[in-house]
Order: structure tokens, then C-alpha cells, then sequence
């Protein structure tokens, strides 16, 4: 069932009028829901705001009007909000050099699934990557993952009654972590849960 609705959209002409301050609205979103891995690595948490602004942003860049268009970009987005159990995520492997990047995407083969949450004193969660289709080979990773954690009844409750949350890497090539989440960041977060 999708979560994001036909009719939460808005016609072309009514975003273009909004969207100065939508976008303004979803770029604080977006830095709010961003947990940085280093230099390197950064995860953006999604949220049904974010995944509804990208497909405005769709309709707008494709002057996308009639339904069948815009259901298929709901098709295609609404995956990325999370369901009330688990947080999604976009992970971004970035690197401004080129060569810099090729090479790192080969050593981080399999990054995507050493990627995890630990809610206090708790188990670690790894990431379920990629459901929609693999995309990573043998030989290098992509730079662009998207990532679900499912949470357990307890760990919500955990997070819901103030707990803090761990996110790291513990690939042998990236080994790093943020051991506690800033308190907005994590209050967005756990608005996720139902």
C-alpha cells in the first residue's frame, strides 16, 4: 500500500508557486536526516516529506501531469519512506576525485551490508541493501545504496523513552561510527516509528 498519495500532490502550477519554500523546508529536512560516515560516506535518513518533495521535483523537471506518470513515480519512491518499524536510507560513497572514487568503490565491495544502528544497549542491526536490484559486483560497489533497518518492538520502545542510537560502518576498509546522534536528529528519527 503506498504511502505517499495521488492527491498529497500538487498540481505543477500550485508547486511552482510553493516550491521557493518547500525546497527550503526540505534541504533543512534533508541536512537534519543526514548522518556523515567520515569525509566519505553519508547516510540520508528518507522520510515521506523528502520522498514527496523528490517527486514534485520529478513532475516539475519532467513537466509530469497525467496520472499513469505520476503514479509511476510514486512507484518508484514511496519504497524509500519507512513503514513504522524500520528507518530507510540513502547511503552516498563521495569522493571529489575520480581516481579517488574507483579506487575506493573497489575496496569498499560489500560496504553496504557491514552498515548498522545500535540502538542503546541493544544488538546491532546491519542494513538490508538494494531490494529493487543489486548494485554491486565481485569487484567494486556502487556509490549509491539504499539501505533498510528493521527495528524490534523493544528497540522502538527503547528509542521512544529517550535512548540514544549508534550508526557505523564495520567494514575492514571503513571502519567508523557516530556513537550518539545530535538530539534533533534523533527526535526526527524516531518520529519515523508508529
Amino acid at each position: 500500500m503506498s504511502k505517499i498519495k495521488r492527491e498529497s500532490l500538487m498540481t505543477l502550477e500550485a508547486y511552482h508557486k510553493a516550491r521557493p519554500e518547500l525546497r527550503k523546508l526540505a534541504i533543512e529536512e534533508r541536512r537534519l536526516r543526514t548522518i556523515s560516515l567520515g569525509d566519505n560516506l553519508n547516510l540520508i535518513f528518507e522520510n515521506e516529506l523528502l520522498m514527496r518533495y523528490q517527486i514534485q521535483e520529478m513532475m516539475r523537471v519532467e513537466k509530469l501531469f497525467d496520472d499513469e506518470s505520476i503514479m509511476d513515480e510514486i512507484a518508484a519512491y514511496d519504497p524509500l519512506v519507512p513503514d513504522g518499524s524500520n528507518f530507510k536510507a540513502t547511503m552516498m560513497i563521495e569522493y571529489s576525485n575520480e581516481q579517488d572514487r574507483k579506487e575506493a568503490l573497489r575496496r569498499l565491495v560489500g560496504i553496504e551490508h557491514k552498515i548498522f544502528i545500535q540502538v542503546e544497549g541493544q544488538a546491532r542491526v546491519y542494513a538490508i541493501a538494494d531490494e529493487d536490484l543489486e548494485r554491486s559486483t565481485e569487484t567494486k560497489t556502487s556509490a549509491v545504496h539504499f539501505l533498510r533497518f528493521e527495528l524490534t518492538p523493544e528497540m522502538k520502545k527503547s528509542l521512544k523513552s529517550g535512548a540514544q542510537m549508534m550508526v557505523g560502518s564495520d567494514h575492514k576498509e571503513y571502519p567508523m561510527h557516530v556513537s550518539s546522534l545530535a538530539d534533533d536528529t534523533l527526535a526526527s528519527l524516531v518520529s519515523d516509528l508508529t
